[in-house]
């Protein structure tokens, strides 16, 4: 089957769960308006996930899926009552597989799962762990013949986001030298240490002279507050901030050294240069998409990329990272800025 360019008019991109995961998915939204110039693009999220769409010029509707309220019918009446012609599945779980089956869309694409095939009449690649989880949007649009520009992910933010970012760090740090810790991750083998963060942020602060903020969300503050703590020169805690709010602060920092997160994620869409830190995830599938962006991690560690939620040895893919490296990282990438 290919797809009629002009019974395109309406389109659902289905994307849930973390909000990295929502902002990789972003790289698709310029090559749908380029090959249907016209439609209307809406997107079905988590609400969690919604301020990162909020502002983008390209999202016509932002669609919400309560994980523990919204029933199959639910969305199956929300999606004929929309007609659809074209439902882009990325998530392509039993229940979006069902829901999108039933949607009465005549185009439904998605990932030729085993018991989920049914679902679908355009089908993205069979095995996803071949490619980035951002250049996976695109083959999945390329599976229906839709043509694909290399397109970084995006997130806008509005006038007031950025000022208080920029009040934030007039205030507290030192606007143009500041750089940011972000030291939270989705699960705990993903985080590096608070004493080797603090031992960064003091080598920033000591030895380069930066002003160093640390970002926190909600689960991350105890840790926060162990790195300031555990500096040896001043930090500064950032308040409790909602998650656009925090990409004013980003985006008012010259660099950013994060975990695999969802604010890693957020600080190379908002194009802030981001050092990547690295060890149970594969940065194959997960680093930063950034102009700016590298990763630090120990590629010849034994356990490196273990993908465990918790760590059974003693946490050396971050503990044995050293000040040289991180230094050495930190020089290539200011240079790319």
């Amino acid at each position: 089957m290919y797809i009629k360019k002009e019974d395109v008019r309406k389109i659902l991109i289905i994307k849930f769960r973390g909000a990295g995961d929502v902002i990789l998915s972003t790289v698709m939204l310029e090559s749908l308006a380029e090959a249907f110039p016209g439609a209307e693009i809406h997107f079905l999220t988590e609400p969690f996930c919604e301020p990162v769409l909020r502002f983008n010029p390209l999202i016509k509707e932002i669609k919400f899926f309560h994980k523990d309220k919204t029933g199959n019918a639910e969305l199956i009446r929300m999606f004929r009552k929309e007609k659809y012609n074209l439902i882009i599945d990325t998530y392509s779980n039993p229940r979006t597989a069902l829901c999108t089956f039933l949607s009465g869309a005549r185009y439904r694409l998605g990932f030729p799962y085993r018991g989920r095939k049914y679902a679908y009449n355009l089908f993205g690649p069979e095995e996803r762990t071949l490619h980035h989880q951002g250049t996976l949007h695109l083959k999945l649009l390329e599976g229906a013949g839709i043509s694909t520009k290399e397109s970084l992910p995006r997130v806008w933010l509005d006038d007031d986001h950025i000022k208080y970012g920029e009040d934030f760090i007039s205030g507290s740090a030192e606007k143009g030298n500041t750089v940011a810790l972000i030291p939270g991750g989705g699960w705990a083998s993903k985080r590096c240490d608070p004493e080797k963060f603090a031992e960064f942020g003091d080598f920033l602060a000591g030895e380069r002279g930066y002003k160093v903020v640390i970002l926190w969300g909600p689960s991350d503050f105890a840790e926060a507050e162990k790195i300031k703590a555990l500096m040896k020169n001043e930090a500064v805690l950032a308040p409790e901030t909602d998650f656009l709010n925090m990409g004013g602060i980003l985006k008012a920092c010259k660099f950013v050294v994060s975990n695999d997160s969802g604010p890693m994620h957020l600080a190379a869409a908002l194009g802030v240069p981001v050092l990547a830190l690295f060890g149970p995830t594969d940065p194959a599938f997960h680093a930063p998409l950034g102009s700016t962006a590298i990763v630090l991690r120990l590629e010849d560690l034994e356990c490196i990329v273990c993908n465990l939620l918790e760590c059974n040895r003693n946490h050396e893919c971050f503990k044995n990272i050293d000040i040289t490296m991180f230094s050495a990282s930190v020089d290539k990438l200011i240079k790319g800025i």
